[in-house]
């Protein structure tokens, strides 16, 4: 589905009308796709030539980041990683309980330094739980992320921007996925680093119609009410279903 933010830069009230009535969520709104169909997208202009308003907010969080103590990070890092199995393993439990199949396919990213490390969390997940999880491809520039299945002894190449990628077969679609989130507010809007990838690969998975849950991994120094009380996401960022920090969760945790 393609998301609602698109209205803000034409009609900013429809877009706070929009977000009041239907949420976070609102880009999976027929009625939300209907306006936005009808009288604002045939007037954008595409994703890769949206100019980068965000570039001094986000030098500002990348310092607030480098600003964090490595014994914070370190113990932040270890809280994520609990939080984030101890909810996987609680929303299974709850679908096995309805009924529901088990959720299989977990789209995950590489850590960088300054990001939560979630490395021995994947590790886990693949040895212990049996789970699928895939890590991001940039298969050609400027187009949505392409996922491929990751093991945990598995040869890794250096990708596009230096950042490992796995060179394992292509991975089915996500049930979820983990996005690196550098900014973020409490209602799900996220500030990543600009390049739009994943902004693309989330706006393709769900203009395709594909259910999954897209789950923001940040600090919580990137809270965006501590930098810019009156952030306005852009009109091709999408929004997420949740996001983890190391203070726990700044808005619902989502259901699966």
């Amino acid at each position: 589905m393609l998301p609602f933010a698109r209205l803000a830069p034409r009609a900013p009230l429809y877009y706070r009308v929009l977000r009041g009535l239907f949420g976070h969520r609102a880009g999976q709104s027929p009625h939300c796709r209907l306006l936005l169909h009808r009288f604002v997208l045939p007037n954008q202009p595409a994703m890769n030539q949206q100019p980068n308003h965000d570039l001094p907010l986000r030098e500002h969080l990348k310092a607030a980041r480098r600003a964090l103590p490595y014994t914070e990070t370190s113990r932040g890092a270890l809280l994520i990683r609990g939080r984030l199995f101890t909810w996987l393993a609680t929303r299974q439990s709850q679908r096995e309980e309805q009924g529901k199949p088990r959720l299989q396919h977990i789209a995950a990213f590489w850590s960088l330094p300054q990001e939560p490390a979630l490395q021995p969390l994947l590790q886990q997940w693949v040895e212990e739980q049996g789970y699928t999880v895939s890590l991001p491809v940039v298969a050609k520039e400027n187009a949505p992320l392409q996922f491929r299945i990751w093991q945990p002894d598995d040869d890794m190449k250096e990708g596009a921007f230096g950042i490992p990628e796995p060179t394992g077969p292509k991975a089915p679609m996500p049930d979820i996925m983990l996005v690196p989130t550098l900014g973020f507010t409490r209602q799900g809007d996220r500030i990543g680093y600009g390049r739009g990838y994943y902004d693309r690969t989330l706006a393709s998975l769900r203009d395709r119609g594909h259910p999954f849950t897209a789950l923001g991994i940040a600090w919580a120094a990137g809270d965006l009410s501590q930098h810019d009380p009156d952030y306005t996401p852009q009109p091709h960022d999408q929004m997420l279903d949740g996001i983890l920090t190391d203070k726990g969760w700044p808005m619902p945790a989502p259901e699966l």
